[in-house]
């Protein structure tokens, strides 16, 4: 396998560094899939209330649980991807990010998974089973893709290109 992946491409010309992705470009990115999986979030949290599905859960440390509103599904999937691409951001540049920012990202949803299905007894199955799937839509649309693009930041992803200027007299 060659150190440089971009040579298998169609056009074997690396990409120039200075179009290594940034931390803003991270953060517009996370904007956009987090939008886009809270309103498929909002779209489970609909379908799930038109099946009398009652979202009481415990949000907090204590024992006390309450009914979700529909705005957690909706912003919370944004929240979370905007944290998630800031913290994504750390990895820009080194070697083997994309698959450091995958793994770390797989684990933080994993551990996030943890919350519906550790809630109080009088918590219905089937609110932690509808969260769980928030958790799932939101992790297959935001991780992967904080990782693609902090993958093209890689050291050997790119290369740095020196221009010359001719003048015509």
């Amino acid at each position: 396998m060659s150190s440089r992946p971009w040579l298998r491409s169609v056009t074997p010309i690396a990409p120039p560094a200075a179009e290594n992705p940034t931390w803003r470009f991270l953060v517009y990115a996370a904007i956009v899939t987090g939008v886009w999986s809270g309103l498929l979030s909002l779209v489970v949290f609909a379908i799930g209330r038109s099946c009398g599905v009652p979202f009481i859960a415990s949000q907090g440390q204590g024992d006390t649980v309450g009914q979700i509103s529909w705005l957690a599904p909706l912003l919370m999937p944004v929240v979370a991807a905007i944290i998630g691409a800031l913290l994504s951001a750390l990895a820009l540049g080194r070697k083997h990010a994309k698959h450091i920012v995958f793994w770390a990202g797989s684990l933080i949803a994993l551990v996030s998974m943890a919350g519906p299905v550790l809630q109080p007894d009088e918590v219905l199955w089937s609110t932690r089973i509808l969260l769980l799937c928030m958790h799932a839509i939101t992790w297959f649309l935001v991780v992967p893709q904080l990782a693609r693009i902090v993958g093209d930041s890689e050291p050997q992803a790119s290369e740095v290109r020196l221009y010359s200027v001719e003048l015509n007299p």
